[in-house]
């Protein structure tokens, strides 16, 4: 069975051999050069001003480049999924080469785990090393911005990409299995997937574990170092805080600007201060605006995680994509009786 599934597999070995070695080159150049540059960085914080103007130097040079890599390692689970998952059974009913080896001494349920045990590792050893490679060229650039939790950068570090590869490449599996058609898998898997790596971040992560509370009162300069103000709504919200003495946290929920009693600023106040505050010249990123805001006494009440629980979330995470593609195993191992 191993020289069987080496036969049906090496083209898409080989496909993915030469895509990692093509990305251990660059990102092995790429962490060389950051941490060239982080050196150059760290050499000109002598002075505080000098200082934080090298940072947002070093940020600007790598922040698009590393979260354009992070957004093309989430795809690989995508294409294992699609291009090695759902065609692993589908292209053998839609042709009806299963029967060569169903006429022989092995069982249906042998066949299948020795074909998804095959590919399956695979899956996980290529998405596992460009993680790797990504977080280690990536680490003094995760070191200085301290966003760990950022929705795209989470999974794309450590070992949770892994556990994406296994789950994409089950769910591609079963889905083959029971559409019996390779397009049309490919595609379900694909979108399929899609839906799962938006749905997970938002709707399932932030609730892996309790989260810890706080209030913020909105001062000239918390406001100040708030990353955006207002929506395309125009509601009283505020965003990419920092929690005071943990700037590594990951805030997961911020409710709206409130006053001393709890209400909600009213947006007549909010645009007010927004549009036409009264001129302080004041500086910052929301200068005037800002000052306008403090003077209303307001603050907001955040949901975050702290920072020491970046390894829970990972493992928590992870686990959880093993359990769900043990069922998806379980359940593609009863319906290949029916097969």
């Amino acid at each position: 069975m191993i020289w069987l599934n080496w036969r049906q597999f090496r083209i898409q070995a080989l496909a993915g051999a030469i895509a990692l070695a093509l990305m251990a080159i660059y990102l092995l150049y790429l962490g060389t050069e950051i941490r060239d540059a982080y050196d150059g960085y760290r050499s000109h914080c002598g002075d505080p001003g000098d200082c934080a103007q090298a940072k947002s130097q070093f940020q600007s040079a790598y922040q698009n480049t590393l979260l354009f890599l992070a957004a093309g390692l989430g795809l690989i689970p995508i294409v294992i999924g699609a291009f090695w998952g759902a065609p692993l059974i589908a292209r053998e009913l839609e042709s009806n080469t299963h029967r060569l080896v169903w006429n022989q001494s092995v069982t249906r349920r042998r066949w299948l785990i020795s074909r998804m045990a095959f590919v399956g590792l695979a899956a996980m050893i290529v998405t596992g090393l460009a993680s790797l490679l990504l977080t280690w060229a990536a680490a003094p650039f995760d070191q200085v911005v301290a966003d760990r939790f950022g929705t795209v950068e989470f999974g794309a570090r450590n070992i949770a990409p892994i556990g994406y590869a296994l789950l994409a490449f089950t769910l591609g599996t079963l889905i083959g299995l029971l559409v019996r058609r390779t397009l049309p898998a490919m595609a379900i898997t694909g979108v399929v997937f899609l839906v799962l790596q938006f749905a997970v971040p938002n709707l399932v992560r932030p609730h892996l574990m309790p989260s810890e509370r706080t209030s913020l009162p909105m001062t000239a300069q918390t406001i100040n170092q708030a990353r955006n103000l207002g929506s395309i709504t125009g509601a009283p919200v505020i965003g990419g805080l920092r929690v005071p003495g943990a700037p590594d946290a990951w805030i997961s929920e911020t409710s709206p600007l409130r006053t001393t009693d709890g209400r909600t600023l009213s947006g007549s106040t909010f645009n007010k201060c927004l549009d036409s505050p009264s001129k302080s010249g004041a500086g910052g990123t929301f200068g005037d605006t800002a000052v306008c805001l403090s003077k209303l006494n307001l603050h907001v009440d955040i949901k975050y995680q702290p920072g020491s629980r970046y390894w829970s979330f990972q493992l928590a995470e992870t686990g959880l994509y093993l359990l769900v593609s043990g069922i998806l195993i379980a359940l593609a191992l009863h319906r290949v009786r029916r097969a």
